[in-house]
């Protein structure tokens, strides 16, 4: 039966209803679906039979065309989907779109138009520091404070959750090698993020300013930003990651709507330097969220990172990355960077967890410093809601496998 009576404490229930695409069992065809419980309503199928003015936003093979709609539509669109879940009257015409969650194949919920990754946790940043630049003054480079960090990646290779990840190649040389070889990535790592989605685009050559953040994007979802870490050390320099991170970048099915999310919303850490009036976000909403992430590698749990500790905001780096003039467009994905939080039971990278493989970590079935062939790595997440419940993300998911 559908889930229109959820067990208590459900973090799928009314409150959340996060977006995705998916094909019924034994079809082809992609729609937009709404998760409720272990359920999926067909939400183009619903509004149809509803006779809602909403069907030429939902139905379709991927949630672009809601994504460019705007803001007052997610809100109305959200407000719809509520009511249909939740007042009896609609249950009966609605019944026959639900798919039980098992039975469905779940796809990437939208096209992805350009990619860009930040570093915006000094948790992370200051760990990375310690481990590559340890005779330092400062483990955090001059500029770090200053303004959010990030590189352009590779669009074409962002993949659903559950996409089997092919160990990379390439080039790469430790300090003791007398030239570089190239072969198969030898320091696999993970990187545990958040990745936010925008819906409407912006003009070139106008910046977007952080109060118009909720204007642009839509939702957010959890990332992982796999990282060939001996590919990428030999390549970045002068000019940041390729290779190294291009080769596969991984999301979840399932797209909260940041409307779902407003009792989840905290004050960033305090700012230790005066920030540029493009990025101050002193007088501006709490800018921060409180996700609390865990990742398992073959099932055990190896970390939970505090996204709530992240320096720089999701404003913030939408108000970075359009400074210059460059436009966004519908269906732009930007990373938060690697989450990680001050303790080491709070480290979102394999890099920091075992400390560049010095400390390897203890898993039921053997020792761990990068991932190996055949090692599946998980992202769950959830947020507080209003009156005590949870608002369950969509979990990230991706096993190794060797390149043939």
């Amino acid at each position: 039966m559908p889930p229109f009576d959820l067990p208590e404490g459900d973090p799928f229930g009314p409150h959340n209803l996060p977006y995705g695409v998916f094909s019924p069992a034994g079809s082809d065809q992609r729609t937009v679906g709404i998760r409720l419980g272990d359920h999926v309503l067909d939400a183009g199928a619903a509004a149809e039979a509803l006779g809602s003015p909403y069907v030429s936003l939902l139905a379709h093979p991927t949630l672009n065309p809601l994504l460019a709609a705007g803001h007052t539509a997610w809100s109305d669109v959200r407000r719809a989907l509520t009511a249909w879940v939740t007042v009896p009257s609609h249950q009966e015409t609605i019944t026959p779109y639900f798919h039980p969650l098992s039975s469905v194949t779940l796809h990437l919920p939208f096209e992805v138009a350009d990619y860009v990754d930040f570093y915006a946790s000094e948790n992370h940043a200051r760990n990375v520091g310690r481990i590559f630049r340890p005779d330092a003054p400062d483990s955090l480079t001059p500029n770090w404070k200053h303004l959010p960090i990030g590189y352009h990646g590779r669009s074409g290779t962002i993949v659903v959750s559950g996409t089997e990840v092919v160990r990379p190649s390439g080039q790469r040389k430790s300090p003791a090698d007398p030239a570089p070889v190239f072969g198969p990535s030898v320091r696999l790592d993970i990187e545990a993020e958040v990745g936010f989605v925008v819906g409407t685009p912006s003009t070139m050559g106008e910046p977007v300013a952080l109060a118009d953040f909720r204007e642009h994007v839509f939702g957010l979802c959890l990332l992982n930003d796999w990282s060939a870490r001996d590919i990428q050390a030999w390549e970045y320099v002068p000019l940041g990651p390729f290779l190294g991170k291009s080769f596969a970048t991984s999301v979840s099915a399932w797209i909260t709507p940041l409307d779902a999310l407003e009792d989840s919303r905290v004050a960033p850490p305090e700012r230790t330097h005066n920030l540029l009036p493009y990025l101050d976000d002193s007088t501006e909403e709490p800018g921060g969220y409180d996700l609390r992430i865990t990742v398992a590698i073959n099932g055990h749990t190896v970390s939970e990172p505090p996204f709530s500790t992240m320096y720089w905001t999701a404003a913030q780096q939408l108000a970075q990355m359009t400074a210059n003039g460059a436009s966004l467009r519908t269906g732009d994905l930007y990373g938060s960077g690697t989450v990680s939080g001050p303790t080491e039971r709070e480290r979102g990278s394999l890099l920091e967890l075992t400390w560049n493989g010095r400390d390897p970590l203890e898993l039921p079935d053997g020792k761990r410093t990068f991932l190996e062939d055949g090692d599946v790595v998980t992202l769950s997440a959830w947020a507080p809601g209003a009156d005590g419940t949870r608002v369950g993300l969509g979990e990230v998911t991706g096993r190794i496998v060797a390149r043939d």
